[in-house]
């Protein structure tokens, strides 16, 4: 394996970058229990993107949970696969409860909460660069997120599962243009309630 690229992105920052197909990227969670939210995009065509519909119905049609682990494809919303999580050290990554978001941090945590960094402005910054905004936002990854179902179908936010050092790994099936956001959430523990910084190292398969 080489390395063609290693990636620090501090505490709450966004990041973005084209994995080519083969390449494989590792993201790192360094001191742990720190959120990744990611959104992918085609790089050669940005129209086709990931969907979170599509994906967990073709878990769901091969006998998997709703969540992401080893062997999960992510694909697109043309149903092809963009990316195939190949090694990974939590066994869970969360895929429905989406980014956080200014609006979205003062319905649940109060009006004082309305001006915090989030996940959404993030992406809206990164996307900013390739020509495209809020209406090229969709459905995101949560890696290293634990979103347990409650046995009435609501979803919860809960401690992270992921140790220092963990990580997931993505083999890429397409060119991809990735969107990072290294979560700055501090109103839930999907941070342990401090971001923290993340590692990611992009190889050749």
């Amino acid at each position: 394996m080489s390395v063609i690229q290693d990636i620090y992105i501090p505490a709450r920052e966004p990041c973005s970058f084209t994995l080519k197909k083969g390449q494989s990227m590792r993201i790192i969670d360094l001191e742990s229990q720190q959120a990744v939210d990611a959104l992918f995009y085609n790089a050669a065509d940005p129209s086709e993107r990931y969907s979170a519909q599509d994906t967990l119905a073709a878990q769901a049609a091969a006998g998997r949970k709703f969540y992401l682990e080893t062997g999960s494809a992510l694909l697109s919303n043309e149903a092809r696969p963009m990316l195939t999580i190949t090694d990974d050290t939590c066994g869970y990554h969360d895929t429905c409860a989406g980014a956080c978001s200014c609006e979205s941090n003062t319905v649940r945590f109060g009006h004082e909460t309305r001006f915090m960094h989030a996940c959404r402005e993030n992406f809206l910054r990164e996307l900013g660069k390739y020509g495209m905004g809020k209406r090229d936002l969709v459905s995101n990854v949560n890696f290293f997120m634990n979103v347990p179902i409650r046995p009435n179908g609501e979803l919860t936010v809960d401690d992270g599962v992921s140790e220092p050092g963990g990580y997931v790994q993505l083999r890429a099936e397409m060119d991809v243009l990735v969107l990072i956001s290294n979560c700055p959430q501090v109103n839930n523990p999907c941070n342990g309630f401090k971001p923290t910084p993340i590692q990611i190292i992009i190889s050749d398969s």
